[in-house]
């Protein structure tokens, strides 16, 4: 069913329910002005909405019955119960025509010339007397189901109407039922037949039976209940690690499935179509126009995303905002267009789409794009950058620098712009959510803006670490790798360029932080030891050098109290499985606060130290089967790596698995499906058998699986430049990667190839 015919029906179902009650309120009450004028405004709006659906019959009656509600509205009018039957029948036929239009998509056949007829003459005729006016419809009676036991149906004698004047009837006469003395009596079989065939049919679901609205508010307090939940469940998963008993481990197993669960389903009450907000750009974008002199045309792709309402919420401004200035500042009016060789009307696309757990919504418009050297012009003017360091910015940086505050290329203030407030705006409420604003753009062509939010604030994965003996959580959105040196590593990993700790990471200089110096703690850390947490923030990349690292798990963000609000470091709290308070980082509050991401100052740090390459890059795990083949998968398909003792693997008929994480996980081991042939095992072998077994968790099709593989190499980001056909079974095909030949495995291939049946099954979630 089309989405607006659906809104129709649950909004117009409910405001029936209304009118029922409203009108037989006023037979009590009929100078009750509040409760007339509410009928005749749902009234309008019923007759409003099927004109613009192209109702014509729906939309006659709602405009008979509007009729006669203006008479009663200004007093011309009095409220009695002919007019109350006459109304009651029109909402009637409504119901009726919404009923038929749920099951057949139109307004049925049924003509509805009388109960109009009705309306117009009581309209006509006013408080002088009902004695030419037509009966109006009555619904016909459903009688209730014949009981088991012998009737026998009698009608009393006829009453007759007073002598006055004639009063139209209302209901037909009653019918009453009486037990029998006899057995058979032979008036039931007539009784039964008057009965409504419709009486009959078991009744279908209604569109308006499937919805229900409900407070804001009430979500919210739900969905801090669930947090709540979640938290109790966590501290009850860490207390179960240490207890042995079976029946309390798989008790604690439901409860941690029947929570995810809930969980899932109450984010999903407070999850929103993008469209909604959506909605108003049309206007928007046709106003400015007009006001600008300007032709455009809007498209938006992916108005069914969804997203948590905060997320919404947040990002409304932001959105708004480079929307107008998609209109104003991009695209030229139609003789620039022109004089261009470009169509006379521009075009602005919103599109939105999930990507990675994440929100993608880019803002792209055909206009004339952003001039580096008139941006680089302009802030050198308000002294926003020097000479030198203009000198050696890239066009990138330079373009970037409009999210700067008091920034603006408009060459004068307007009613819409020019004032520098506005782009460093929506790039801090939209990093205050955890999200990133990219621009791309052409001089000359247009311009692309994505912006990539979270799904939801509420409950997010989360690393913790330990620095200066207490716990922090680190949002996962933020994380991108784990780094741990030891030993002559440790000692020589770290270098210092002008006074700046840096970490040479694949061929990339990356900044460095200690967390501990930043939030002024003691160093607890193990002497020969370093371990990096791997961030992003801002579009740029740096390492936060830690005492340790523990888990990841799923935490609930509280919001910081007035006293710590201001401390750039932190963006929420949480409570941890055994009950402790846990700080929440700000990765970006961080990284401004180490001076990390502030303007140019490390640019030379997160570049390539040779020169980039245009071909994209790809970020792939790299491993070794036990034979000692190089291999290696996208890393975006891989979930976790995993180490378990051999003991812990178990076999389930021709499988391996290993029990993870409250689950059952099966095994695939990558040389044995690849057809390797089986050495002969010597005393090494041996040996090697007992140590433990390396496995990438890997995700695909909503399924996990666990790869057996040798050993586990390293994660790199390369241009894959040359590839060449793959030469047997489970394999896509073979590059050189790190100066050694390296196939890349066809996970799902070979799955298919050993388990046909792998990727039918339900997926299971771990």
């Amino acid at each position: 069913m089309n989405e607006v015919i659906r809104e129709f029906l649950l909004e117009t179902h409910e405001n029936l329910a209304q009118l029922d009650l409203d009108l037989v309120q006023l037979e009590r009450d009929p100078r009750g002005t509040e409760t007339i004028a509410r009928v005749f405004r749902t009234l309008h709006t019923v007759k409003g909405t099927a004109g613009f659906l192209g109702l014509p019959k729906l939309q006659a009656v709602a405009h008979a019955a509007e009729n006669l509600l203006t008479r009663l509205r200004s007093g011309e009018m009095v409220y009695t119960p002919v007019i109350a039957s006459a109304l009651l029948a029109a909402v009637d036929a409504v119901r009726k025509m919404l009923d038929a239009l749920e099951k057949t998509e139109t307004e049925g056949a049924d003509d509805f010339a009388a109960a109009i007829a009705t309306l117009e003459a009581l309209l006509v005729a006013g408080n002088a007397g009902p004695a030419h006016v037509p009966a109006p419809q009555v619904v016909p009676v459903v009688m209730p189901p014949v009981p088991a036991a012998p009737m026998v149906v009698s009608a009393p004698p006829p009453v007759e109407a007073p002598t006055p004047a004639p009063v139209i009837s209302v209901e037909p006469a009653p019918v009453v039922i009486e037990k029998s003395r006899s057995l058979n009596p032979p008036s039931l079989v007539s009784a039964v037949s008057t009965v409504s065939a419709e009486s009959a049919e078991p009744r279908s679901a209604a569109v308006s039976d499937s919805a229900l609205r409900v407070d804001v508010g009430l979500l919210d307090k739900l969905m801090t209940l669930v947090g709540e939940l979640v938290l109790a469940r966590n501290q009850i998963m860490q207390f179960s690690t240490t207890q042995e008993e079976s029946a309390f481990l798989g008790t604690v197993q439901r409860l941690n499935l029947l929570t995810t669960e809930l969980q899932a389903n109450v984010m999903k009450t407070r999850m929103q179509p993008i469209g909604n907000m959506w909605s108003k750009f049309p206007r928007v974008v046709r106003d400015l126009a007009v006001a600008c002199g300007k032709q455009v045309h809007l498209e938006m792709d992916g108005k069914e995303t969804e997203l948590d309402k905060t997320i919404v919420e947040a990002i409304r401004d932001p959105l708004t905002h480079l929307v107008r200035n998609a209109v104003d500042h991009g695209i030229e009016t139609p003789a620039e267009r022109i004089a261009k060789g470009k169509p006379a009307e521009g075009r602005l696309a919103l599109q939105a789409s999930h990507e990675g757990g994440k929100i993608i919504i880019k803002i792209v418009d055909d206009g004339r794009g952003i001039d580096p050297d008139r941006v680089r012009e302009k802030a050198l003017a308000v002294k926003l950058i020097t000479p030198e360091q203009a000198e050696r910015m890239s066009e990138r940086e330079i373009t970037e620098l409009i999210f700067l505050p008091g920034f603006s290329t408009a060459d004068k203030v307007t009613n819409f712009s020019g004032r520098g407030v506005g782009m460093d705006v929506v790039r801090t409420n939209v990093e205050k959510i955890g999200g990133t604003v990219d621009i791309d753009t052409q001089p000359g062509l247009g311009t692309t803006l994505k912006m990539k939010i979270p799904l939801t604030l509420a409950i997010i994965p989360a690393l913790t670490i330990t620095s200066g003996g207490d716990r922090y959580a680190i949002p996962q959105v933020s994380l991108l790798e784990l780094v741990r040196l030891e030993g002559e590593q440790a000692q020589q990993g770290i270098e210092w360029i002008h006074n700046a700790p840096v970490y040479r990471l694949r061929g990339n200089l990356l900044p460095l932080v200690y967390l501990n110096r930043e939030l002024q703690v003691a160093d607890t850390g193990v002497d020969g030891e370093v371990n990096i947490v791997i961030l992003q923030a801002d579009d740029r990349q740096f390492g936060l050098i830690v005492d340790a690292i523990h888990d990841t798990e799923e935490i609930v963000v509280k919001p910081l109290q007035k006293q710590i609000q201001g401390v750039t470091a932190f963006s929420g709290a949480t409570i941890m499985g055994d009950g402790r308070v846990a700080l929440i980082l700000d990765v970006l509050g961080l990284a401004h606060k180490a001076n990390v991401v502030s303007g140019l100052r490390e640019r030379g740090m997160v570049e390539k130290a040779a020169a980039t390459d245009a071909v994209p890059k790809e970020t792939v795990l790299l491993f070794a089967t036990r034979s000692g083949a190089h291999m290696a998968v996208p890393l975006s398909s891989v979930a976790r790596l995993e180490e378990f003792p051999r003991s812990e693997l178990e076999r389930v008929g021709s499988r391996y698995v290993v029990q993870y994480r409250g689950q059952i996980l099966p095994l695939l081991d990558v040389g044995k499906a690849l057809g390797r042939k089986k050495k002969t095992r010597s005393s090494a072998a041996h040996q090697k058998s007992s140590l433990p077994v390396q496995v990438i968790v890997y995700t695909g099709q909503g399924h996990v699986l666990g790869l057996i593989v040798g050993q586990i190499l390293d994660i790199v980001e390369e241009a894959i430049v040359t590839k060449s056909r793959a030469r047997r079974r489970g394999v896509l095909y073979t590059a050189v990667l790190q100066e050694k030949v390296t196939e890349f495995l066809d996970v799902e291939g070979l799955v298919q190839a050993v388990d046909p049946d792998f990727f039918d099954a339900t997926p299971v979630e771990v």
